[in-house]
């Protein structure tokens, strides 16, 4: 599709696009705009730049996405609450009252619930991310913006969830009477942008696939419990060895959750080498999620 203020130079638009020219106007001075839409084909840029000339659609997609997510509902955004706390009293039961795991020395119910409240963020940013261009084929079909902005949006998105989550975890870090050193906070929001990457960076990967192979969408549920299990959230990274303990850090969770724990609970299973390596992990998943889903947001009109 070719748009241009002056339709009588389309002609000449025509025949700059056919010679290689690297500007309409050097044919015509008086064409004072020209926009050419094309489909692209290989390897595409992510044009960082575009996403953020939208930010406004970023803005309107996170807040429909909470109104969705909590109407009408009973009791709202405490949701975001009760799940990582029933998680929390289910695990407290089976792994530290009767499976007797170790945790490093901190009343296990709170040990479990620091690691589950990032976890959460990621588990249901990952959930949601996946099924967000399949459920706004609609918007996708009829309007032009960057289609990295709806996955995005569906994991930020969470954030508030986490903020609500966290005020309960601070709570409980009161009543056990481990409150955090002031300077350890400062390293949250880093933790919590760790945990922000991975889920989108994986979210592009999925939600790119799932647009063309729906059972994606059935596979992501036993992933998010298979990727529990193989996260120190029931039990600590300290169980294995120094060594194996970095490549284990190639999950950037094991980062994420062992950086919260440190950072509230005075754990010392946190090293700078995991977080390091967890950190790399990340982004490399957000690069090349983002890559991937350029080079095949080309078909999602068609296939949604």
């Amino acid at each position: 599709m070719r748009k241009t203020s002056n339709p009588d130079f389309l002609p000449q638009v025509d025949s700059a696009v056919a010679t290689g020219a690297s500007s309409v106007s050097r044919i015509h001075p008086a064409v004072e705009s020209v926009t050419i839409i094309e489909p692209s084909s290989g390897w595409v840029p992510v044009r960082l730049g575009e996403v953020w000339e939208y930010r406004a659609v970023l803005y309107f997609l996170i807040w429909r996405d909470i109104k969705v997510r909590y109407r009408q509902t009973s009791i709202g955004a405490a949701w975001a609450i009760i799940q990582p706390f029933m998680t929390m009293v289910v695990f407290s039961v089976f792994f530290g009252r009767l499976a007797k795991v170790p945790s490093d020395g901190i009343p296990y119910p709170i040990f479990a619930f620091a690691a589950l409240v990032p976890w959460t963020f990621f588990a249901n940013g990952l959930t949601q991310g996946t099924n967000s261009l399949v459920a706004s084929g609609d918007l996708i079909t009829k309007v032009y913006f960057p289609r990295l902005l709806v996955p995005t949006a569906r994991v930020l998105s969470g954030l508030l969830d986490l903020a609500l989550a966290f005020v309960v975890l601070l709570g409980m870090t009161w009543w056990y009477g481990l409150m955090p050193r002031p300077g350890a906070l400062l390293a949250l929001p880093a933790l919590v942008l760790l945990a922000l990457v991975t889920a989108v960076g994986i979210s592009l990967w999925l939600s790119a696939l799932n647009v063309r192979y729906r059972d994606i969408q059935h596979v992501v549920p036993f992933l998010v419990q298979l990727w529990l299990f193989v996260t120190p959230v029931a039990y600590p990274s300290s169980l294995l060895s120094e060594r194996w303990r970095t490549v284990y850090a190639l999950n950037p969770m094991v980062g994420v959750v062992e950086g919260f724990r440190a950072a509230l609970l005075g754990s010392e299973s946190a090293p700078g080498p995991v977080l390091a390596v967890s950190a790399v992990a990340a982004i490399v998943l957000l690069v090349t999620g983002a890559f991937f889903f350029r080079r095949v947001e080309r078909n999602f009109a068609d296939l949604i």
